[in-house]
């Protein structure tokens, strides 16, 4: 089995490529040890020292590491762990990952939602997969026309995220929603 790794805009996240299906379903983003009971390979990933996050893209890992950590020392390490878990024919989830998005939109709303999701799908979302993350819809204040996203992955964390979320996503999303007058990452 080989594995390809790739580096990200975020330096402290690795994009390891197995060459077959990681989360057919969802992307799962895990920032702890807790949150990986669900996947096998997360929580193998979490027991090694310094991975602080773990990201299962639909075709790649997006491995987070502590800032004083060089990649050349837990690459090798990383490597080992996802190719035994592929080998192992071990599931990478048990459960189910379950959707950020909880509010309920009625009417004009509901439009304006709809199709704010459809642009993230479809223009944001495999641009940066590409770079390991991921950008989700969290939920829209129509009263404010603040549309509030969750950055997983490569994106959490990166310093352009900010760069990303005001300057490309926000003029996508007003130029195509008049309704959307800013963008900011939820809580």
């Amino acid at each position: 089995m080989f594995i390809e790794t790739e580096a990200t805009p975020n330096p402290s996240v690795l994009k390891f490529m197995p060459g077959r299906e990681v989360s057919p379903t969802d992307a799962l983003d895990y920032r702890n040890v807790e949150q990986a009971e669900q996947s096998p390979l997360a929580a193998a990933l979490f027991a090694q020292e310094n991975v602080t996050g773990v990201f299962l893209g639909p075709d790649f890992i997006a491995i987070t590491k502590t800032d004083d950590t060089d990649w050349q020392n837990i690459k090798p390490m990383l490597l080992g762990v996802i190719m035994d878990h592929f080998l192992s024919g071990l599931p990478v989830v048990t459960g189910s990952g379950g959707s950020t998005d909880t509010f309920e939109y009625e009417g004009e709303t509901k439009e304006i939602v709809e199709q704010i999701k459809e642009l993230l799908d479809t223009r944001v979302r495999p641009a940066v997969a590409r770079d390991g993350g991921d950008i989700v819809f969290h939920h829209f204040d129509k009263d404010s026309g603040v549309v509030f996203l969750h950055m997983r992955g490569a994106c959490a964390g990166c310093p352009s995220s900010s760069m990303t979320l005001k300057h490309g996503i926000e003029n996508l999303l007003k130029h195509y929603v008049p309704e959307v007058s800013s963008v900011e990452q939820a809580a």
